[in-house]
């Protein structure tokens, strides 16, 4: 499924492959569901990366999100989960994925991971 999940994303070519800049991409509403209880969960995904020869296409991205809304998923899961099929389809200079859930039981959580391409561009 996580192969399958990867096709849905598009991608364009960075018109501007030499210069580093950042892309900040925030969706506010992201949901998955609690392996634990059944309930859904929700939360705003931001994305911060730096293209090197491909961006996401944003309707591409919104689909792909949508697929994870019946998944029963941990929130650490569903991060890195995420952060590895951008890295696998963009092969990104870097990119952050910043996973902020809404509260439950009085308790909010949010994760970062990050990957850094093996060989750094100067910034």
């Amino acid at each position: 499924m996580a192969e399958d999940r990867r096709d849905l994303l598009e991608t364009f070519e960075n018109q501007f492959p030499g210069r580093n800049y950042d892309i900040e991409i925030v969706a506010p509403e992201f949901t998955s569901v609690c392996p634990k209880t059944g309930q859904p969960d929700f939360g705003t995904l931001t994305f911060t990366y730096t293209p090197e020869g491909k961006c996401v296409e944003l309707k591409s991205l919104k689909y792909y999100l949508q697929s994870f809304r019946n998944d029963g998923i941990f929130y650490e899961n569903v991060t890195n989960r995420i952060l590895d099929d951008l890295v696998a389809v963009l092969k990104p200079r870097q990119i952050q994925v910043v996973a902020a859930f809404t509260a439950r039981g009085g308790i909010s959580t949010t994760i970062t991971a990050l990957h850094e391409a093996k060989t750094p561009h100067a910034r």
